[in-house]
């Protein structure tokens, strides 16, 4: 079998798509399924689907044409801002788009009306992550100029948490949220269809007590496809940690110095050496590197530790005797992990269509970057 892969464990990722859909149901809000961590790949994409996911959200064209050339037909939505190239493939390839930028708003419209359709826009709200979004004050007008444009139609607004910032949203985000789109149907007068309140980062809200308002979506990515809160790094209750298994083969094995020579002065080269300065070290080298996946997202098997990474290389220190060339080890990875790995080119993906169902064990995984919708 080839190496370096990731096992998918199909059945695990429709498990966590049911569980956490399930607990929203019941409070009226909906889920989007984001692909982009794994490329747009259709067979996870259609396993988020069968979880009960309403459509899917992808942030590059070319994981939306990747999903559409598989059979989806399902609703796709653009996530990040498109382009003013490519507002013809994003009316082309989506049903809607989310924007913030007027500009482009009346790109996509012209091209809808080339195409004779009607493309619908969901305005971002700036509230707080300062990445993408406009800002409140502004919102009405833009939102008003949207409703009077032919080609496009206004299904809504959302708002983006915890990406840039790492900073979660509570419950007066969700409010002040509510009360926006309230006020722009009280001046622009359209139903709003979508009131999208963030990404897997607002879970603890959505399934707190707090009354859930006017949210009735949440695009959810990474608490699908890893079961964890992207903001703390714990698992999901009920939910697989390990649906993403990255596989690497050993290639080298043996007893070599701990220390480094003083002369090396490369603050990132010493970074990564996290073995003591002295004595010797059992090692495994394995044939992945940083061009693979982000290393410091794996999580060390039992009795082993990381030492160093380069470019194509993987440097472990262990007390497992048993480890020789051509075995391989087995890593789990978070979001930046698998977001590197599965666009790396010489990174197969072996799907498992029917992996056994074991209880969701408690899991402590490597640490979590900020949450990406």
């Amino acid at each position: 079998m080839s190496t370096p892969r990731i096992e998918v464990h199909l059945s695990k990722i429709r498990h966590n798509a049911k569980t956490v859909i399930g607990g929203l149901k019941t409070r009226g809000i909906s889920v989007t399924g984001v692909t982009k961590a794994v490329c747009g790949h259709p067979t996870i994409a259609r396993a988020m689907l069968d979880g009960g996911a309403v459509g899917l959200a992808e942030a590059r064209l070319s994981n939306v044409r990747k999903l559409r050339n598989a059979g989806m037909t399902c609703p796709i939505t653009l996530i990040r801002t498109p382009m003013l190239s490519q507002v013809d493939q994003v009316v082309q390839y989506c049903e809607a788009s989310y924007n913030t930028e007027i500009l482009v708003i009346t790109a996509l419209a012209a091209a809808a009306i080339r195409k004779g359709c009607i493309h619908g826009i969901i305005l971002m709200v700036e509230m707080g992550d300062l990445r993408e979004g406009i800002m409140p004050k502004y919102l009405g007008s833009i939102a008003q100029q949207v409703v009077d444009m032919p080609g496009v139609a206004l299904k809504g607004i959302g708002a983006n948490f915890a990406c840039l910032s790492g900073i979660a949203p509570i419950a007066a985000d969700m409010d002040t949220l509510s009360g926006l789109a309230n006020d722009i149907e009280g001046q622009c007068g359209p139903f709003l269809q979508m009131v999208s309140g963030g990404n897997s980062a607002n879970l603890p809200w959505a399934l707190s007590r707090h009354p859930a308002g006017r949210i009735n979506d949440l695009r959810l990515g990474e608490a699908i496809l890893l079961g964890v809160d992207p903001v703390s790094g714990d698992q999901i209750g009920g939910m697989y940690t390990d649906a993403f298994t990255l596989v690497a083969e050993v290639i080298e094995t043996g007893s070599k110095p701990s220390s480094y020579p003083q002369s090396i002065c490369d603050p990132v080269f010493k970074r990564l050496h996290l073995v003591p300065k002295s004595g010797q070290s059992t090692q495994v080298v394995l044939a992945i590197g940083q061009q693979d996946t982000d290393v410091f997202g794996l999580s060390m098997p039992p009795r082993n530790r990381l030492i160093g990474a380069t470019s194509d290389h993987l440097v472990i220190g262990t007390s497992h005797s048993t480890q020789s060339v051509g075995s391989e080890m087995r890593f789990q990875m978070n979001y930046s992990a698998l977001m590197k790995a599965m666009s790396a080119p010489d990174v197969q993906t072996k799907l498992l269509h029917r992996s056994p169902l074991r209880h969701a064990r408690v899991s402590q995984g490597p640490g979590n970057h900020p949450a990406s919708i």
